[in-house]
């Protein structure tokens, strides 16, 4: 399980969340048989996604994150629910590209720069809310401040990891997020800059085995940080064969029907291995209920 933890400042001016999602990057790379840039890439993603949905009301709610930056490795979604739970995939999971000039995984060069981030925030209002942004890095990370400060004008600082072995396995994962509540002024954000200022990376700080407390502590070392909540999160698909049957429906009577003349129809979920299978018959009987 995935260890997620959200925190305030006792003066009421700063959120930060941390989290190891070790276990859901390696889950998802298992699942999806990524290489390990698209590891790094969907880790991260997840892990963003995360810590979206933790902050969501309602327990019905989600949020899904799409990077769409026309580079290699395609379209990068997670969607996560109010728990922290997550799914997700990558479009083109093997690509595979050389280290970047910082001797890391090119996570910018397989997602691209020239596309969006979109951020779909369901919570059982009619429409859900959707904003979105041209993508500043590809990195991921800074791409999720950039949304922050642009769609919802919340001052944060996002950083994200996956550190990936020779042997494709995750040997960790993670990340932090702090965010600025609006009774912060100038001091509070030179507190959080002087905090911030030689930081060690994400994946260091989990690979020496701080905790996500400890990861709060260590990234606010100038503020009292009391603890509001923690969620133990997993990679969890909610796909069912009824969720399937709803979305054939969805395609409309014309496509149905050329699809129902065929023997069977195989369905395969994005984001887990489940696979559905359907009959001539068992089409016939939902075009009925049109």
């Amino acid at each position: 399980m995935a260890h997620l933890v959200r925190c305030i400042s006792d003066d009421g001016c700063v959120l930060v969340l941390a989290a190891d999602t070790t276990d859901i990057s390696e889950t998802a790379r298992l699942i999806h048989n990524t290489s390990k840039v698209c590891t790094a890439a969907l880790g991260r993603t997840l892990t963003a996604a995360s810590f979206m949905g933790v902050m969501l009301k309602g327990k019905d709610s989600s949020v899904t994150l799409r990077f769409n930056g026309g580079g290699p490795a395609g379209s990068v979604i997670a969607v996560s629910d109010p728990d922290g739970n997550v799914r997700g995939y990558v479009m083109n999971p093997d690509v595979n590209l050389p280290l970047n000039e910082k001797g890391k995984l090119d996570v910018g060069g397989a997602v691209g720069t020239n596309g969006f981030l979109t951020v779909i925030k369901d919570i059982g209002m009619k429409e859900p809310f959707v904003g979105q942004i041209p993508l500043v890095s590809g990195e991921i990370a800074e791409d999720i401040t950039s949304y922050y400060a642009i769609s919802e004008q919340i001052p944060s600082v996002c950083a994200l990891g996956v550190l990936v072995n020779p042997d494709l396995t995750v040997a960790v994962s993670g990340g932090f997020l702090i965010q600025l509540l609006p009774t912060a002024d100038d001091s509070i954000i030179e507190k959080v800059e002087r905090g911030l200022n030689g930081l060690p990376s994400v994946t260091t700080m989990l690979a020496e085995g701080l905790t996500p407390e400890e990861i709060c502590k260590k990234v606010l070392p100038e503020f009292n940080i009391e603890v509001l909540d923690t969620s133990e999160c997993e990679y969890r698909c909610n796909c069912s064969k009824e969720r399937v049957e709803k979305a054939l429906i969805s395609v409309g009577k014309e496509e149905l029907s050329e699809m129902a003349n065929d023997e069977s129809t195989e369905v395969k979920c994005h984001f887990c291995p489940a696979v559905y299978k359907f009959s001539s018959e068992d089409l016939k009987a939902l075009l009925k209920s049109i």
